[in-house]
C-alpha cells in the first residue's frame, strides 16, 4: 500500500513539473482565433452552469414588476451592455463576435435561467469570459434593476426597446425640456447622448419614481455629486461609469441645462400607488421642520430647504422628489452603502436612527411638496 501511495506521488510531481515546463514554455495557444477544442468548451460551460446554479441558491428575489426598475435596467444596458451583447433587431458587433468565449445571445441564456442566476452573473461577472462584475458591489438595487429589464428583453422589437431607452423618437420638433422652444439636436451633447435616457430632457426622470428630480436642483450639489460618483466615493454601478467619462466642460453643461427649473415644475406621484393619509404626511411634516429629538433627528429642512439655517449650496434640495428614490438613498445611508460628497456622513449619523415607517413617512411628505414649498411651509 505505501509502495503506491509513493508512487502516485512521484507521478503527481512528474506530472506537475512537465506541467509547468509546458506553460513556461509559451507553445500553449491563447489566441481568441483559434477557438477551443470540443471537449474543452464543454468542460468550461459545464462548470460556469454549476457555478452559477450553486453560489445562486441563497440569493433572495425581491419584486421585479415595477415598470421603473425595468426602465432603469435599460438605460444601463443600453451604455454598458448592448456593445456586447447587441439589442433587439440589432446584429451583436462585430469586435464582440471576434471574442473568446463570444459574448451569448442574451435571449435563449434569459429564457434557460431565472431571476437568482441573472443576478448572481450581473453582480459578479464571470471569470475569462470578459463579463465584467457590477462596477458598485454596495448596490444589489441597481442589479435588479438591470434582472428586471432582461426578464423583459425577450418581449421586445426593436421599436419597443428603443422607445424603452430612448423614449418616444424625436428629432427635430420642439420638445418638453427645460427651455420649451429647444430641440433635441441642440441639448448640450451629454445630455442628449446620457443624460436622457434616465433623466429625461426636463429632469423629472421620465415620468418614473426610481430617477431623482434634477430640475432645479442645485448646481453645486449636482457637481459634487459627479465627482463623488467619478472618484468612487458615492456608489452607483450605474453613475459611476459615466461621471468618469465626464470632462469639466460636460460637468457645467449638465448642470446649468437641469439647474434650470422644469416648466411643468412638479413631478407626479406613483399612479399606482394609494395616497398617503393624513397621519403619515403629519409624522412626515414633523420630522421635516421639528425633528425627532427623543431619536435626537434634526429638522430636515435646516440643512435641506430653501431657508434652512444650516443649508449649504452642496447639500441637495428634497421638495418634490420622489418617495421611492428618498427612502432608497436613506436605506442606503443607514447601511453604510451609499457613500457621496464630503458631507455624506453627516446623513450617515441621521438615517441609522430612523424606522423604516419615518423614512417613508418623511418622503412622501417631501414628495407632495412642490419646487419652494418647504420654504413656504416654514
Amino acid at each position: 500500500m505505501k509502495r503506491w501511495i509513493l508512487r502516485g506521488a512521484a507521478v503527481a510531481v512528474v506530472l506537475g513539473v512537465g506541467g509547468f515546463l509546458v506553460a513556461a514554455s509559451g507553445i500553449i495557444p491563447l489566441k481568441a482565433s483559434s477557438g477551443h477544442w470540443p471537449i474543452t468548451e464543454w468542460i468550461l460551460q459545464f462548470s460556469m452552469r454549476r457555478s452559477i446554479a450553486t453560489h445562486s441558491l441563497g440569493v433572495e428575489v425581491p419584486k421585479l414588476d415595477d415598470p421603473g426598475l425595468v426602465l432603469k435596467g435599460a438605460g444601463h444596458y443600453e451604455i454598458g451592455c448592448r456593445s456586447c451583447h447587441g439589442a433587439p433587431g440589432e446584429w451583436q458587433p462585430r469586435i464582440a463576435r471576434a471574442m473568446l468565449p463570444p459574448p451569448p445571445e442574451l435571449v435563449p441564456r434569459i429564457r434557460a435561467s431565472n431571476p437568482k442566476r441573472l443576478f448572481h452573473v450581473v453582480k459578479h461577472g464571470l471569470k475569462f469570459t470578459g463579463m465584467p462584475a457590477w462596477p458598485a458591489q454596495q448596490r444589489d438595487d441597481e442589479v435588479w434593476a438591470m434582472v428586471a429589464f432582461l426578464l423583459e428583453l425577450p418581449e421586445l422589437d426593436q421599436a419597443a426597446y428603443r422607445k424603452m431607452v430612448h423614449g418616444d423618437p424625436v428629432a427635430t420638433a420642439p420638445i418638453q425640456t427645460l427651455d420649451p422652444t429647444a430641440t433635441r439636436a441642440q441639448l448640450p451633447a451629454v445630455v442628449n447622448e446620457t443624460c436622457i435616457r434616465c433623466h429625461g430632457t426636463d429632469g423629472l426622470g421620465r415620468g418614473s419614481t426610481v430617477f431623482p428630480k434634477l430640475a432645479g436642483q442645485r448646481r453645486d450639489y449636482m457637481q459634487k455629486a459627479l465627482e463623488a460618483y467619478a472618484s468612487g466615493r458615492r456608489h452607483s454601478g450605474i453613475m459611476e461609469p459615466i461621471a468618469a467619462g465626464l470632462t469639466d466642460t460636460m460637468i457645467r453643461e449638465l448642470v446649468d441645462h437641469y439647474g434650470k427649473p422644469s416648466p411643468t415644475n412638479v413631478r407626479s406621484a406613483d399612479p399606482l400607488r394609494p395616497p398617503p393619509d393624513a397621519s403619515t404626511l403629519e409624522l412626515g411634516r414633523t420630522i421635516a421642520h421639528e425633528g425627532l429629538r427623543a431619536q435626537r433627528i434634526p429638522a430636515c429642512v435646516e440643512c435641506h430647504g430653501l431657508a434652512g439655517r444650516r443649508t449649504k449650496p452642496a447639500y441637495p434640495l428634497l421638495a418634490g422628489q420622489p418617495a421611492d428614490y428618498l427612502v432608497l438613498q436613506l436605506e442606503l445611508f443607514k447601511r453604510g452603502q451609499r457613500g457621496g460628497s464630503e458631507y455624506a456622513h453627516l446623513m450617515e449619523q441621521v438615517a441609522p436612527r430612523l424606522s423604516p415607517e419615518q423614512m417613508r413617512a418623511v418622503a412622501l411628505y417631501f414628495e407632495s411638496l412642490p419646487d419652494g414649498g418647504q420654504q413656504a411651509a416654514r
